[in-house]
């Protein structure tokens, strides 16, 4: 007890001669503190050091002569606890406020953390109102209620996990496309493309009246122009120069909806690929960059994916190991649409051939192949767009396109070889009245073409997938969509 009482006040002494804090003097700083994130405060062995943390208040409780606060600063989940001397005196320290906290980083009697912060000094960085504030200390606010509040959900646990998520999500991606020789190319977000041919575009063009006085030509770009709804055709440009190309950013859609499954917003992968000739192998880099990155977020954030997996969406994480295990199926389209008519009462839209798969049908589809990915290959050629590659087969004419359906949300990816044979694909834009349009891309088929071919991966998508989530507008940090554009 005496050696205790002993390097106590040693530490008390060398706190003082060099932290101005620990001796009443006003400086807002301490300069022989070491400014450390809160995660890595927790996983610390260097205790007795003298740190400090700026953060967010989740709690604060008073007892007998001390101050108990969990202060989390965005870096982890855990926060990290911190204890201070009632006498402080601390002025609007409540949940949710911001503080500047300097002191002793030591080892902790309790068996549920590690560590613990032994407070010099604690500041009041930023004050809130805990009556006002719409997010209550003891209570689990479902990911409905915290929507409402977009400005403010990032506080919250469970979005703060969500973009911890994300950012892993994202640098996983990056880091499969990389590992394995693509090039990323950073595709425009303004083109004058509509690549899905389907016309729901958003059109560019500027607010004011200055660049409308032409009249002949009252476009800013001198050609309509719209916010991308895929990178697709410009990866087939690079395609030409480069093996593997891909690219990662935000594509958009004027869709009139205003579902769980749809953002006007969103963000894609899309990778194309040279020398590729059959579908089974397009299928093998979606199947592996699926697996790889999901695997990569259960390392690496295996307390966030805890939380949904517990909390927002219990039994997902038995489904995600079961897709992590097992080979991803492939049925065709024709086999899709036998299976569909021997259940079709179930549905509320037709499952005849030639008809587009809607969500009731790719979830039936999953479903009835025991929850495991499935893709669904060999479309009707009149369904997909001018650049898939014909299959030429009689009587019913098929594009080597596909789809990877998965559990929960349905279509996650979508991709097909492209038509790399000049004449078919001049009838086919000429038929869609196209031909002029498009002639830099007949082009790209007279100057060196290969076969090849790429898909494009729904981002908010996988990870409704991976983690369980059922509303799309969840998965993204400002959900755009229509009617709704909030900040």
């Amino acid at each position: 007890m005496l050696i205790r009482a002993l390097t106590l006040f040693r530490r008390a002494v060398s706190a003082s001669r060099f932290c101005p804090c620990a001796t009443g003097r006003t400086q807002h700083y301490c300069t022989s503190a070491k400014n450390i994130s809160i995660r890595d405060a927790l996983t610390s062995l260097d205790t007795g050091s003298n740190i400090r943390i700026r953060g967010w208040v989740r709690s604060v409780r008073s007892q007998k002569n001390h101050l108990f606060l969990h202060v989390s600063d965005g870096s982890s989940l855990q926060p990290l606890q911190v204890i201070a001397n009632s006498d402080l005196n601390i002025r609007g320290l409540t949940f949710g406020c911001a503080v500047d906290v300097t002191g002793s980083l030591e080892k902790s009697p309790s068996q549920k953390q590690k560590v613990e912060l032994q407070a010099q000094r604690v500041e009041v960085v930023g004050e809130c109102d805990p009556v006002d504030f719409p997010f209550k200390i003891k209570e689990r606010h479902s990911l409905e209620y915290i929507r409402q509040f977009p400005h403010l959900r990032c506080r919250t646990n469970s979005f703060g996990s969500l973009l911890r998520i994300r950012s892993e999500a994202t640098a996983a991606i990056h880091s499969y496309f990389r590992d394995n020789g693509f090039v990323q190319i950073h595709t425009p977000i303004i083109t004058s493309n509509d690549c899905e041919g389907a016309g729901e575009l958003f059109q560019v063009e500027p607010s004011g009246n200055e660049h409308s006085l032409d009249k002949e030509n009252p476009h800013f770009f001198s050609v309509p122009a719209y916010l991308t709804v895929s990178g697709q055709l410009h990866l087939e440009v690079m395609a030409g120069a480069f093996p593997a190309v891909y690219t990662f950013g935000p594509t958009f859609r004027a869709e009139n909806s205003q579902s769980r499954r749809h953002l006007a917003e969103f963000y894609m992968a899309e990778a194309e690929i040279s020398f590729i000739e059959s579908l089974e192998d397009l299928m093998k880099v979606m199947e592996d960059l699926f697996k790889t990155s999901t695997e990569h977020l259960l390392s690496h954030c295996a307390e966030d994916m805890g939380l949904f997996h517990k909390f927002i969406s219990p039994g997902q994480r038995e489904k995600v190991d079961l897709m992590l295990k097992s080979s991803f199926n492939v049925i065709s389209y024709t086999e899709a649409i036998d299976i569909l008519s021997r259940n079709s009462e179930q549905f509320t839209f037709k499952t005849e051939w030639g008809c587009d798969l809607q969500t009731e049908h790719e979830k039936f589809l999953v479903k009835h192949c025991g929850n495991v990915p499935v893709f669904v290959t060999d479309y009707p050629y009149d369904l997909k767009p001018f650049y898939a590659r014909d299959n030429q087969d009689e009587p019913r004419h098929t594009a080597a396109a596909v789809d990877l359906l998965v559990p929960g949300v349905g279509e996650l990816c979508g991709g097909s070889l492209r038509e790399e044979r000049l004449e078919l694909l001049k009838t086919r834009l000429a038929r869609a009245g196209l031909e002029d349009t498009y002639a830099w891309y007949l082009q790209l088929r007279q100057f060196g073409s290969v076969p090849h071919g790429g898909f494009g991966m729904g981002f908010e998508r996988y990870l409704q997938c991976v983690l369980g989530v059922k509303n799309i507008k969840d998965t993204i940090p400002f959900a755009r969509s229509s009617r709704s554009c909030l900040l």
